[in-house]
């Protein structure tokens, strides 16, 4: 998404109303504050929806509650409901408020075409208000990815596709104030590293929803009876969408790693350009590790899924692989140019752990890379994939990638874009402070119960009753299963609390919080000049140890997994 100047024809620049960032000093298109922060709340209000449907089903799985396992019609529509306002319109609506953040306000340029924001946001609103309204009604119990021949209303199919077009439309808006911005020379040099991982996130997310309209189209008429439906291509063709939805979290989210590491430490990349090809290799194959969901499937053939779920998605893992290095490595020498100099870990010691932008990137970080990172590249291994295959360690792997990575670095932004854009102070900031550490733990301890219990005692996922009542064979589990369930209904309870209180916090700075006056004339920029790579000798032995400890914990979680392997596939 570099772009040179002279690609382009030079055009006037367009007098827009605007004020300064009494912070930054960048100029803010007020058309743009509205959209950011009507997108932003509207994400919210969502996510309390989607947290709400997360009580129903963890308390539900959780054998010592067991909340609805007498009812499953109301699990199964919870989950329907759960799946579909966290996983799609909560991190959508939010990455669309990232979007025109990082094109309009970072560029300091003007919004193209509100009107047709506007348009977007409404048509996502009215898919998402749809498709909430269809579930609720209790006509979809078939979950979120509705795997034919399973079969909604055609209302449900309807409500994704609109979402999905107005959200099309929103990434075309991103592209168009970026590509103008350059040609009225809002800015010079290549478009910042934030403005760089966006435009990643929007080209991941144009492929992901153009597969969404590929999938839900046929669908929809398919649920007219208008045409047939084949269940493998429907499958095939979901998880372009599925699992790309995540790929669109995953730019994003590090896009905010980077963002918010500048805001709390001051700081810049080491390699900025190295940086920037990790966010290519993305563009380039991120999407194909979506063919680690059908490695069971017989429809594919054999060379096909090893390709995708090996050779082709380690290049993927590469990109993470650099970002992992590249910003605790950005830390630790900003933190190092302050004078935290003492042994290997007086940079991190020292850090601003008050700060809940930094707390919430580092927990991120960590959930993201020792739990999600490492459980997804392991169970998306070809062979591997068929001991974990529709246990609940799959919900536990991307409990951690998409709620303790993406969710909890979004939470954290939010700190931070509440004065910015929305000019209001933020409310009870001393939960705010404590919120990224209740969310946090109570993420991890949520995913790595729900992975012990289906890696080590095969609990099922998708089922809402651990006992299986009125099974014709009765089924009994170890009670190490239970103890597993324990602690991910214990760690469900903490997130819940933490996002209610992240919501709370939220809601009572937009609507009470005291009001940061605003300016029309340029001011300098407040924070410190970051703090980067100067061309000395580079010395990150901190980040040099915690990458060295995941590398050893990555070995070490294949190696045992390749052990469970070798029992279960005996060799003659």
């Amino acid at each position: 998404m570099v772009t040179s100047s002279a690609a382009l024809p030079q055009r006037r620049p367009v007098e827009f109303r605007s004020r300064i960032c009494q912070v930054t000093g960048l100029r803010v298109d007020l058309a743009a504050e509205r959209l950011i922060t009507a997108n932003a709340a509207t994400a919210v209000v969502f996510l309390l929806v989607g947290g709400l449907m997360a009580l129903f089903v963890s308390m539900t799985r959780w054998p010592a509650v067991g909340l609805l396992s007498g009812h499953p019609e109301l699990y199964y529509r919870a989950l329907t409901a759960h799946g579909m306002n966290m996983l799609v319109y909560w991190i959508i609506f939010f990455e669309v408020a990232g979007l025109y953040f990082g094109s309009a306000v970072a560029l300091n340029a003007r919004l193209v075409t509100p009107a047709a924001a506007w348009l977007a946001y409404g048509l996502m609103v009215a898919g998402a208000l749809l498709g909430n309204g269809v579930v609720a009604s209790g006509q979809a119990d078939v979950m979120w990815d509705a795997y034919v021949p399973l079969k909604a209303p055609p209302a449900f199919y309807l409500s994704y596709i609109l979402f999905a077009l107005g959200a099309l439309l929103a990434c075309g808006v991103f592209f168009a104030t970026v590509v103008v911005a350059r040609a009225e020379r809002r800015y010079e040099g290549s478009v910042p590293l934030v403005t760089f991982g966006l435009a990643t996130a929007a080209i991941i997310a144009v492929v992901t929803l153009l597969g969404g309209v590929v999938t839900f189209v046929p669908a929809f008429f398919w649920s007219l009876g208008l045409m047939p439906e084949d269940p493998e291509v429907y499958r095939l063709t979901l998880w372009l969408l599925g699992h790309g939805t995540q790929q669109i979290n995953l730019a994003a989210m590090v896009t905010v790693w980077y963002l918010l590491a500048y805001i709390t430490v001051g700081a810049t990349p080491v390699n900025e350009k190295l940086s920037r090809f990790a966010f290519l290799l993305y563009i380039l194959t991120i999407n194909l590790g979506s063919v680690h969901h059908l490695l069971v499937d017989p429809g594919l053939t054999r060379a096909f899924k090893f390709w995708n779920t090996s050779y082709a998605m380690y290049s993927a893992v590469l990109g993470s692989m650099i970002h992992a290095f590249s910003i605790p490595a950005a830390i630790e020498v900003a933190q190092r140019a302050k004078g935290y100099t003492r042994g290997v870990f007086e940079w991190l010691r020292r850090a601003p752990w008050g700060e809940p932008g930094f707390s919430a990137t580092v927990l991120s970080m960590l959930i993201f890379g020792f739990i999600g990172g490492i459980t997804g590249v392991v169970f998306g291994h070809a062979q591997i994939s068929i001991i974990h295959h529709n246990t609940l360690d799959i919900p536990g792997h991307f409990h951690a990638t998409v709620v303790g990575g993406t969710t909890l670095a979004f939470m954290g932004l939010t700190y931070y874009l509440l004065p910015l854009i929305a000019r209001r102070k933020v409310a009870g900031w001393r939960l705010a402070r404590l919120q990224p550490y209740l969310y946090g733990i109570g993420v991890a301890l949520l995913s790595l119960g729900m992975i012990n219990a289906g890696a080590e005692y095969g609990v099922p996922r998708r089922v809402s009753s651990l006992t299986y009542q009125g099974a014709l064979v009765p089924v009994h589990f170890p009670g190490g299963a239970y103890v597993s369930l324990d602690v991910a209904g214990i760690g469900a309870l903490l997130a819940l609390l933490g996002g209610v209180l992240y919501v709370g916090i939220a809601v009572a700075t937009l609507l009470g919080g005291e009001r940061i006056p605003a300016s029309t004339r340029p001011v300098s920029a407040a924070a410190d000049p970051p703090a980067g790579h100067t061309g000395a000798p580079l010395r990150i032995p901190g980040t040099l140890a915690l990458v060295s400890l995941f590398l050893v914990t990555f070995a070490a979680v294949w190696a045992g997994n390749l052990v469970v392997l070798s029992h279960v596939w005996r060799v003659q």
